[in-house]
């Protein structure tokens, strides 16, 4: 039977203050689009190098056009850095993204590298010609539920979350580069979740995409409330330090120095729910603007709109919020799964939540709080 899962804020959970983007979603900033390959097959029976594959690729695009002729800004922050993400290096010296952000597997990052570049130049047919394609892949280790010899990303899922990227609700949970991974010794994965403040009289949206796989379960807080505590139960039978790669979109017009001080920010969201970027985890942030796009070869000198460092406080703030509610959305619709070895995760069991939040005095009615949010089965194994 496939588990109903259901996300923080339909269980009556709040994370923060400031109201949400409708979907409650990273594609909350218009424009962003986000796809999914999900690779789970087999069983634990399978030896190493032949399966079972817990894993995935996902792809986040900054906006539908062309990302390598039409860039945007960026800025990209390591609070701990054993973990990688390709393409960090061109992010802080040229403060841009040009090509989609994709996000895998440790072991499946250079065929995802290889597969996005080709997946590119399709597509621009002076793409390499005019200047490399270098695209971004962030990683995470999933080998404790993926097969870790096996590569079982194919340059088609590559393709597949690259097509499949598009507006609207986003999946959570064990999906795309989410399948196989971990978070405070529950099952983790794709979270995601948005902010909107008010700056200048308009409002201006940060959403955020968290692909959760760290943290200690005696460690683990939801607003507050300490929840892995509470829990001291359904337990893996082992604990590896993991990562965390999130990505934070905004409408908002900044440059490349404030991108990454917006993405500095994602790591007090993280440290909000228990992370303490551990020795082995690769704790990598990203963060962009959609305001501007920034042509490949300009004409004239570029004239780029900011606001003001005076009013970027609002900003943090929803970028600390999201993120941490991303992290809790990850947990809240991952189902357990089964992989290599017997390995077996566990779901942070929502039959139990309410009771502890409200044991803190932390739970709300369900549905409320601001904005909305959407919930949807997951696929365990």
């Amino acid at each position: 039977m496939t588990e109903v899962r259901a996300r923080a804020r339909d269980l009556g959970i709040t994370i923060g203050s400031l109201p949400t983007g409708p979907l409650n979603a990273i594609t909350d900033v218009a424009g962003v689009l986000v796809g999914h390959a999900t690779v789970s097959w087999g069983g634990p029976e399978l030896a190493p190098g032949s399966g079972p594959a817990r894993t995935g690729v996902t792809a986040i695009l900054p906006h539908p056009g062309n990302v390598f002729r039409e860039r945007v800004v960026a800025g990209v922050y390591a609070q701990n850095g054993v973990g990688e993400v390709v393409g960090s290096t061109p992010i802080r010296e040229w403060g841009l993204i040009e090509t989609p952000i994709m996000l895998t597997s440790s072991q499946a990052v250079g065929l995802v590298y290889d597969a996005t570049v080709r997946w590119l130049l399709e597509r621009d047919p002076h793409a390499g010609i005019d200047d490399a394609v270098m695209p971004v892949v962030g990683e995470c280790d999933d080998g404790f539920l993926n097969d870790p010899r096996g590569v079982h990303v194919l340059p088609e899922h590559v393709h597949q979350a690259l097509e499949s990227a598009s507006a609207g609700p986003v999946a959570e949970g064990a999906v795309g580069a989410g399948t196989g991974m971990s978070c405070f010794d529950f099952k983790g994965g794709i979270g995601t979740s948005s902010r909107v403040v008010e700056l200048y009289g308009r409002p201006y949206t940060v959403g955020v995409l968290a692909l959760t796989n760290f943290g200690v379960r005696e460690r683990l807080m939801i607003d507050g409330v300490p929840v892995g505590r509470e829990i001291p139960d359904l337990m893996p039978r082992d604990n590896r330090d993991g990562s965390c790669i999130v990505v934070a979109a905004t409408d908002a017009p900044l440059s490349a120095r404030q991108a990454e001080r917006v993405a500095k920010r994602c790591a007090l969201g993280l440290a909000q729910t228990g992370s303490y970027a551990a020795d082995g985890s690769g704790e990598i942030m990203l963060a962009f603007s959609t305001a501007t796009r920034l042509a490949r070869i300009s004409d004239r000198p570029v004239t780029l709109d900011t606001i003001g460092n005076d009013q970027i406080s609002g900003l943090f703030a929803a970028t600390v919020e999201a993120t941490a509610e991303a992290v809790i959305n990850s947990l809240c619709m991952a189902t357990t799964t089964k992989g290599t070895g017997g390995n077996v995760v566990h779901a942070l069991p929502l039959d139990r939540l309410p009771a502890i939040m409200a044991k803190y005095g932390r739970l709300l009615s369900p549905l409320s709080g601001a904005g909305s949010s959407t919930s949807s089965p997951g696929a365990g194994h």
